[in-house]
């Protein structure tokens, strides 16, 4: 079994409230823990209209898995219009 952490910090670009935000955030999150079956939260931004960083949890059979998981969760992020990921980092716990 093998856990990955991936710890994202998102752009989201022409939004100009909290509400506006987090009406997108909450979306995309949904969207990914339905299609990949992962842990999603708010980790930092929280008070800052236009900025996110997220951390995403998966947990794979093997490394392969997991890795799988992650790339195709980070290309769905990518091709996401309302967002631009600045960074992104990932880690096997």
């Amino acid at each position: 079994m093998v856990i990955k952490l991936l710890t994202i910090d998102l752009h989201f670009p022409g939004r100009f409230s909290l509400k506006e935000k987090r009406f997108v955030l909450s979306s995309i999150k949904t969207k990914l823990a339905r299609q990949f079956n992962v842990s999603i939260a708010e980790i930092d931004y929280h008070d800052k209209w236009q900025r996110s960083k997220l951390a995403i949890v998966t947990v794979g059979s093997d490394g392969v898995v997991a890795q799988s998981t992650c790339d195709k969760l980070l290309k769905k992020l990518e091709s996401d219009h309302r967002l631009s990921v600045l960074h992104c980092e990932q880690q096997v716990l």
